[in-house]
Protein backbone atom coordinates (compact mmCIF):
# COMPACT_ATOMS: atom_id res chain seq x y z
CA UNK A 1 0.00 0.00 0.00
CA UNK A 2 1.46 3.82 -0.99
CA UNK A 3 -0.14 6.69 0.58
CA UNK A 4 1.99 10.10 0.35
CA UNK A 5 5.80 9.18 1.65
CA UNK A 6 4.67 5.88 2.67
CA UNK A 7 5.02 2.29 1.06
CA UNK A 8 3.37 0.15 3.49
CA UNK A 9 3.61 -3.77 3.70
CA UNK A 10 1.46 -6.51 5.51
CA UNK A 11 3.02 -6.45 9.08
CA UNK A 12 4.58 -3.10 9.30
CA UNK A 13 3.44 0.04 10.73
CA UNK A 14 4.63 3.36 9.13
CA UNK A 15 4.24 6.96 9.21
CA UNK A 16 5.09 10.00 6.99
CA UNK A 17 3.06 12.80 5.28
CA UNK A 18 0.31 12.89 2.43
CA UNK A 19 1.12 16.10 0.21
CA UNK A 20 -1.92 18.08 -0.93
CA UNK A 21 -2.01 18.34 -4.23
CA UNK A 22 -2.13 22.16 -5.25
CA UNK A 23 -1.02 23.89 -1.98
CA UNK A 24 1.60 21.73 -0.62
CA UNK A 25 0.41 21.44 3.00
CA UNK A 26 1.35 18.15 4.16
CA UNK A 27 -0.61 16.22 6.32
CA UNK A 28 0.30 13.45 8.69
CA UNK A 29 -0.63 10.02 8.42
CA UNK A 30 -0.28 6.85 10.13
CA UNK A 31 -0.91 3.65 8.45
CA UNK A 32 -1.00 0.02 10.42
CA UNK A 33 -1.32 -2.74 8.51
CA UNK A 34 -1.64 -6.78 9.78
CA UNK A 35 -0.21 -9.59 8.47
CA UNK A 36 -3.38 -10.71 7.01
CA UNK A 37 -6.76 -9.28 5.80
CA UNK A 38 -7.84 -7.10 3.43
CA UNK A 39 -10.32 -4.32 5.10
CA UNK A 40 -9.38 -1.21 5.79
CA UNK A 41 -10.40 1.70 7.81
CA UNK A 42 -10.09 5.21 7.96
CA UNK A 43 -9.76 7.42 11.19
CA UNK A 44 -9.40 10.91 10.88
CA UNK A 45 -9.35 13.81 13.25
CA UNK A 46 -8.77 17.61 12.85
CA UNK A 47 -11.02 18.44 10.14
CA UNK A 48 -12.00 21.19 12.21
CA UNK A 49 -8.62 22.20 13.68
CA UNK A 50 -9.50 23.65 17.13
CA UNK A 51 -11.95 20.37 17.85
CA UNK A 52 -9.01 19.00 20.22
CA UNK A 53 -10.22 15.87 21.44
CA UNK A 54 -10.82 13.76 18.03
CA UNK A 55 -6.92 15.31 17.48
CA UNK A 56 -5.56 14.18 20.40
CA UNK A 57 -7.44 10.49 20.42
CA UNK A 58 -6.35 9.91 16.75
CA UNK A 59 -2.77 11.01 17.94
CA UNK A 60 -2.34 8.26 20.41
CA UNK A 61 -4.56 5.86 18.82
CA UNK A 62 -1.69 6.05 16.37
CA UNK A 63 1.16 5.53 18.20
CA UNK A 64 -0.93 2.50 20.46
CA UNK A 65 -2.11 0.35 17.34
CA UNK A 66 0.29 -2.16 16.30
CA UNK A 67 0.06 -4.81 13.34
CA UNK A 68 0.22 -7.82 15.80
CA UNK A 69 -3.48 -6.94 16.50
CA UNK A 70 -4.50 -5.51 13.49
CA UNK A 71 -6.55 -8.08 10.53
CA UNK A 72 -6.29 -5.47 7.87
CA UNK A 73 -5.05 -1.58 7.45
CA UNK A 74 -5.83 0.87 10.07
CA UNK A 75 -5.27 4.82 8.18
CA UNK A 76 -5.37 7.26 10.64
CA UNK A 77 -4.69 10.86 10.05
CA UNK A 78 -4.81 13.35 13.32
CA UNK A 79 -4.99 16.82 11.60
CA UNK A 80 -6.67 17.40 8.13
CA UNK A 81 -6.78 21.20 8.73
CA UNK A 82 -3.20 21.70 9.66
CA UNK A 83 -3.51 25.46 8.32
CA UNK A 84 -6.16 25.92 10.78
CA UNK A 85 -4.28 24.35 13.49
CA UNK A 86 -1.42 26.35 13.09
CA UNK A 87 -3.15 29.35 12.64
CA UNK A 88 -5.76 28.77 15.35
CA UNK A 89 -8.00 29.58 13.39
CA UNK A 90 -10.79 27.16 14.52
CA UNK A 91 -13.07 25.58 12.10
CA UNK A 92 -12.05 27.36 9.04
CA UNK A 93 -9.12 26.81 6.68
CA UNK A 94 -6.54 29.73 6.97
CA UNK A 95 -6.20 30.91 3.61
CA UNK A 96 -9.72 31.19 1.90
CA UNK A 97 -11.32 31.00 5.36
CA UNK A 98 -13.94 27.93 4.19
CA UNK A 99 -14.99 25.35 6.22
CA UNK A 100 -13.36 21.83 5.17
CA UNK A 101 -16.74 19.81 6.49
CA UNK A 102 -18.38 21.08 3.96
CA UNK A 103 -16.12 21.13 0.83
CA UNK A 104 -16.19 17.56 0.30
CA UNK A 105 -15.17 15.64 -2.36
CA UNK A 106 -13.35 18.91 -2.90
CA UNK A 107 -11.74 20.21 -6.31
CA UNK A 108 -7.83 19.27 -7.40
CA UNK A 109 -8.08 23.62 -8.94
CA UNK A 110 -10.20 25.02 -6.33
CA UNK A 111 -9.13 26.65 -3.10
CA UNK A 112 -6.40 25.31 -0.43
CA UNK A 113 -9.60 23.95 1.18
CA UNK A 114 -11.04 22.37 -1.78
CA UNK A 115 -7.54 20.78 -2.25
CA UNK A 116 -7.22 19.28 0.74
CA UNK A 117 -10.69 17.95 0.76
CA UNK A 118 -9.70 16.50 -2.89
CA UNK A 119 -6.79 15.42 -1.65
CA UNK A 120 -8.18 13.03 1.07
CA UNK A 121 -11.00 12.39 -1.10
CA UNK A 122 -8.82 10.90 -3.39
CA UNK A 123 -6.12 9.50 -1.55
CA UNK A 124 -7.52 8.34 2.00
CA UNK A 125 -11.63 8.41 1.69
CA UNK A 126 -11.31 5.82 -1.32
CA UNK A 127 -9.56 3.58 -0.23
CA UNK A 128 -11.41 3.13 2.80
CA UNK A 129 -14.06 0.66 3.42
CA UNK A 130 -15.09 2.00 6.53
CA UNK A 131 -14.58 5.73 8.24
CA UNK A 132 -14.57 7.04 11.21
CA UNK A 133 -14.36 10.65 11.42
CA UNK A 134 -13.75 12.41 15.34
CA UNK A 135 -15.18 15.80 15.66
CA UNK A 136 -16.15 17.78 19.32
CA UNK A 137 -17.58 20.94 19.81
CA UNK A 138 -15.07 23.96 18.26
CA UNK A 139 -13.53 26.41 20.62
CA UNK A 140 -16.96 28.70 21.28
CA UNK A 141 -19.15 25.47 21.52
CA UNK A 142 -19.71 23.18 23.91
CA UNK A 143 -21.75 20.08 23.54
CA UNK A 144 -23.54 16.50 24.85
CA UNK A 145 -21.94 13.46 23.20
CA UNK A 146 -23.40 11.64 20.77
CA UNK A 147 -22.56 10.24 17.21
CA UNK A 148 -23.65 10.59 13.62
CA UNK A 149 -24.38 8.11 10.72
CA UNK A 150 -26.14 8.69 7.03
CA UNK A 151 -29.97 7.27 7.03
CA UNK A 152 -30.67 7.92 3.09
CA UNK A 153 -27.97 5.69 1.61
CA UNK A 154 -27.90 2.26 0.07
CA UNK A 155 -30.22 0.65 3.18
CA UNK A 156 -27.01 -1.99 3.52
CA UNK A 157 -24.44 0.72 4.28
CA UNK A 158 -27.34 2.44 6.48
CA UNK A 159 -27.41 -0.56 8.38
CA UNK A 160 -23.41 -0.99 8.61
CA UNK A 161 -22.81 2.28 9.81
CA UNK A 162 -26.36 2.61 12.52
CA UNK A 163 -24.01 -0.41 13.93
CA UNK A 164 -20.95 1.37 14.23
CA UNK A 165 -22.54 4.42 15.82
CA UNK A 166 -23.76 1.86 17.85
CA UNK A 167 -20.69 0.67 19.52
CA UNK A 168 -20.14 4.74 20.86
CA UNK A 169 -20.71 5.35 24.14
CA UNK A 170 -22.95 8.15 23.77
CA UNK A 171 -26.53 8.97 25.01
CA UNK A 172 -27.43 9.81 21.19
CA UNK A 173 -27.41 8.89 17.68
CA UNK A 174 -28.43 11.67 14.87
CA UNK A 175 -29.51 9.96 11.74
CA UNK A 176 -28.65 12.83 8.94
CA UNK A 177 -30.61 13.07 6.09
CA UNK A 178 -27.34 14.91 4.32
CA UNK A 179 -25.58 12.89 1.75
CA UNK A 180 -23.19 15.99 1.02
CA UNK A 181 -20.61 18.63 2.23
CA UNK A 182 -19.06 16.78 4.77
CA UNK A 183 -16.18 13.72 5.11
CA UNK A 184 -18.28 10.99 6.54
CA UNK A 185 -21.44 12.21 4.23
CA UNK A 186 -19.67 11.96 1.33
CA UNK A 187 -17.88 8.81 2.15
CA UNK A 188 -21.59 7.54 2.90
CA UNK A 189 -22.87 8.87 -0.55
CA UNK A 190 -20.04 6.44 -2.29
CA UNK A 191 -20.81 3.64 -0.98
CA UNK A 192 -18.25 3.59 2.71
CA UNK A 193 -20.25 2.82 5.86
CA UNK A 194 -19.16 6.31 8.24
CA UNK A 195 -19.24 7.52 11.32
CA UNK A 196 -19.06 10.99 12.80
CA UNK A 197 -18.51 10.97 16.79
CA UNK A 198 -19.04 14.22 18.91
CA UNK A 199 -17.05 14.44 22.23
CA UNK A 200 -15.68 17.54 24.17
CA UNK A 201 -15.69 21.44 22.83
CA UNK A 202 -14.86 24.56 24.12
CA UNK A 203 -11.11 24.56 22.93
CA UNK A 204 -10.34 22.38 25.55
CA UNK A 205 -9.25 18.19 26.26
CA UNK A 206 -9.24 16.15 28.80
CA UNK A 207 -7.66 12.95 29.52
CA UNK A 208 -11.16 11.13 30.12
CA UNK A 209 -12.85 12.10 26.78
CA UNK A 210 -9.56 11.15 24.91
CA UNK A 211 -9.75 7.91 26.51
CA UNK A 212 -13.54 7.98 25.69
CA UNK A 213 -12.64 8.54 22.11
CA UNK A 214 -9.99 5.72 21.65
CA UNK A 215 -12.40 3.27 23.55
CA UNK A 216 -15.04 4.30 20.61
CA UNK A 217 -12.87 3.32 17.95
CA UNK A 218 -11.27 0.15 19.36
CA UNK A 219 -15.03 -1.03 19.83
CA UNK A 220 -15.99 0.15 15.86
CA UNK A 221 -12.96 -1.91 15.07
CA UNK A 222 -13.50 -4.60 17.19
CA UNK A 223 -17.33 -5.08 15.64
CA UNK A 224 -15.80 -4.78 12.32
CA UNK A 225 -13.11 -7.50 12.87
CA UNK A 226 -10.63 -5.35 12.06
CA UNK A 227 -8.67 -5.62 15.72
CA UNK A 228 -7.41 -8.83 15.66
CA UNK A 229 -8.60 -10.94 18.20
CA UNK A 230 -11.83 -8.90 18.62
CA UNK A 231 -12.16 -7.13 22.12
CA UNK A 232 -15.02 -8.60 24.15
CA UNK A 233 -17.91 -6.42 24.01
CA UNK A 234 -21.29 -6.06 26.12
CA UNK A 235 -24.55 -5.20 24.85
CA UNK A 236 -24.68 -2.26 22.96
CA UNK A 237 -26.16 0.64 25.62
CA UNK A 238 -30.18 2.09 25.02
CA UNK A 239 -29.62 5.44 22.74
CA UNK A 240 -31.50 7.60 21.86
CA UNK A 241 -32.20 8.32 17.59
CA UNK A 242 -33.02 11.44 16.21
CA UNK A 243 -34.27 10.98 12.72
CA UNK A 244 -33.89 15.10 12.40
CA UNK A 245 -31.80 17.52 14.34
CA UNK A 246 -32.31 21.31 13.66
CA UNK A 247 -29.83 23.70 12.97
CA UNK A 248 -30.14 27.19 14.15
CA UNK A 249 -27.96 30.10 12.76
CA UNK A 250 -28.08 33.42 14.17
CA UNK A 251 -29.87 36.36 12.02
CA UNK A 252 -27.82 39.31 13.40
CA UNK A 253 -24.60 39.44 15.38
CA UNK A 254 -24.44 40.42 18.74
CA UNK A 255 -24.59 39.05 22.48
CA UNK A 256 -25.46 35.83 22.53
CA UNK A 257 -27.25 34.40 25.84
CA UNK A 258 -28.22 30.57 25.91
CA UNK A 259 -31.06 29.76 28.01
CA UNK A 260 -30.23 25.97 28.47
CA UNK A 261 -27.50 23.69 28.13
CA UNK A 262 -26.33 20.06 26.33
CA UNK A 263 -28.58 17.70 26.89
CA UNK A 264 -31.77 19.35 28.45
CA UNK A 265 -34.88 18.77 27.26
CA UNK A 266 -37.60 21.17 25.99
CA UNK A 267 -41.11 22.13 24.45
CA UNK A 268 -42.36 23.62 21.34
CA UNK A 269 -42.27 27.56 21.57
CA UNK A 270 -39.90 28.09 24.44
CA UNK A 271 -36.95 29.98 24.00
CA UNK A 272 -33.76 28.50 24.10
CA UNK A 273 -31.63 31.76 23.65
CA UNK A 274 -31.75 35.18 23.09
CA UNK A 275 -29.33 37.97 20.78
CA UNK A 276 -28.79 41.43 22.38
CA UNK A 277 -27.31 44.46 21.24
CA UNK A 278 -24.05 46.09 23.55
CA UNK A 279 -26.70 48.07 25.53
CA UNK A 280 -28.51 45.18 26.32
CA UNK A 281 -31.53 45.42 23.87
CA UNK A 282 -33.07 42.55 22.64
CA UNK A 283 -32.26 41.67 18.98
CA UNK A 284 -33.67 38.19 18.26
CA UNK A 285 -35.13 35.22 20.60
CA UNK A 286 -34.66 31.92 19.65
CA UNK A 287 -37.58 29.49 20.29
CA UNK A 288 -37.99 26.11 19.58
CA UNK A 289 -40.08 25.11 16.40
CA UNK A 290 -40.36 21.42 18.32
CA UNK A 291 -39.68 19.27 21.18
CA UNK A 292 -36.38 18.23 21.45
CA UNK A 293 -32.86 17.79 23.36
CA UNK A 294 -29.78 20.55 23.14
CA UNK A 295 -27.04 18.97 20.96
CA UNK A 296 -24.60 21.57 20.54
CA UNK A 297 -24.50 25.59 21.42
CA UNK A 298 -22.58 28.45 21.10
CA UNK A 299 -20.99 29.11 24.53
CA UNK A 300 -19.42 32.58 23.28
CA UNK A 301 -20.66 35.68 24.50
CA UNK A 302 -20.07 36.63 20.45
CA UNK A 303 -22.62 35.34 17.84
CA UNK A 304 -21.92 35.61 14.05
CA UNK A 305 -24.26 36.74 11.68
CA UNK A 306 -25.15 33.46 9.92
CA UNK A 307 -23.23 31.41 12.21
CA UNK A 308 -24.35 28.43 14.24
CA UNK A 309 -26.42 29.27 17.71
CA UNK A 310 -28.10 26.41 18.74
CA UNK A 311 -28.47 22.34 17.44
CA UNK A 312 -31.07 20.13 18.73
CA UNK A 313 -32.52 16.88 18.05
CA UNK A 314 -36.29 16.33 17.38
CA UNK A 315 -38.26 14.60 19.93
CA UNK A 316 -40.64 12.13 17.41
CA UNK A 317 -44.10 12.90 19.45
Amino acid sequence: MNIGTLCIHPGEKQSGFLKVVGCGYELPVTVIRGHAGDRTALVTAGIHSAEYVGIQAAIELAEELQPEAVCGTVVIAPLINVSGFSHRTMSMVYEDNKNLNREFPGAAGGTTAEQICHTVATELIHRADYYIDLHCGDGYEALRPYAYYVGPVDPAVREKAFQMARRVKAEYLVESQCTAGGAYNYASSIGIPSVLIERGGQGIWSRGEVDLDKGDVRRILSYLRILDPPEAEDAPEPQLIFREAVYENAPVGGCWYPALRPGDRFEAGDVLGEIRDYFGNPLHVCRARSRGVILYQVTSLTILKGGPMVTYGVLET
